[in-house]
């Protein structure tokens, strides 16, 4: 190819794409190309095979994943060994990131689906960014505070929905009768 269309036609890099991705997360979303460029060199990429375990619950919960490709099942396991699907997650979404806020066991487990590709962003890299960047670090626990609460507040109105369910449906029958 003539380099002259070669520079126009040229595919993205790797990095860029990177980036790309970053600002198209809601959690990274207010920060600029300069940030978000920082933020890229924080994150860790993982490819991941179809049915990998990603975290089971009870492990330490060290960071968050965003799902750059792929789909990651979120599900918790009853004690009669029942698995009950929670969440399936794609493209754009992403799950754990509580824990960059303290360190908590994980309450649920993730597998992938498929072949998956995720960026994890973890606690330690956060804190140690915060020492050189925290106008950069601020600003990421700003937003990840505004989304954990829009989380809680949709969990709370299912629940107040689920409340009103249950007053509304009919008392179960007694199978002694009324005594």
């Amino acid at each position: 190819m003539n380099p002259f269309w070669s520079n126009i036609f040229h595919k993205k890099s790797e990095a860029d794409s990177l980036i790309s991705f970053l600002r198209s997360l809601a959690i990274f979303a207010d920060l600029g190309r300069r940030e978000v460029n920082f933020i890229a060199s924080l994150v860790h990429a993982r490819r991941y095979d179809p049915a990998e375990t990603i975290f089971e619950t009870g492990d330490p919960g060290t960071g968050m994943y965003a799902v750059r490709s792929g789909r990651v099942a979120i599900f918790i396991r009853h004690p009669d060994g029942h698995k009950e699907q929670l969440a399936v997650l794609g493209p754009g979404d992403f799950f754990g990131e509580a824990t960059l806020l303290a360190p908590a066991r994980r309450t649920a487990s993730a597998r992938t689906l498929e072949d998956t590709e995720l960026v994890g962003l973890f606690r330690a890299d956060l804190l140690e960014a915060t020492k050189k960047h925290p106008s950069v670090t601020n600003a990421i626990l700003i937003s990840l505070a505004r989304i954990l609460s829009e989380r809680m507040q949709a969990a709370e109105m299912e629940i107040r929905q689920l409340r009103t369910a249950l007053r509304l449906s009919p008392p179960p029958a007694d199978p002694e009768g009324d005594k």
